[in-house]
């Protein structure tokens, strides 16, 4: 198991611990999942942090 799907499952474990019930619980846990799968995309070295930062200016590319 990757640790991106590890840093998902954790995330989603968290949002169940931290608010059970209701629509509200399913956007926490959403929000949660999806941010511990791109902690876990960062930390395997899929994803570069400064693709977030660059302006569409950036004339690196």
């Amino acid at each position: 198991m990757s640790i991106a799907v590890i840093g998902m499952i954790a995330g989603m474990a968290l949002g169940f611990a931290g608010y059970f019930g209701g629509f509200g619980a399913f956007l926490l846990v959403a929000a949660l999942g999806a941010l511990g799968f791109v902690i876990g995309r960062f930390l395997e070295g899929d994803l570069d942090l400064g693709d977030f930062f660059r302006t569409r200016n950036d004339k690196r590319r």
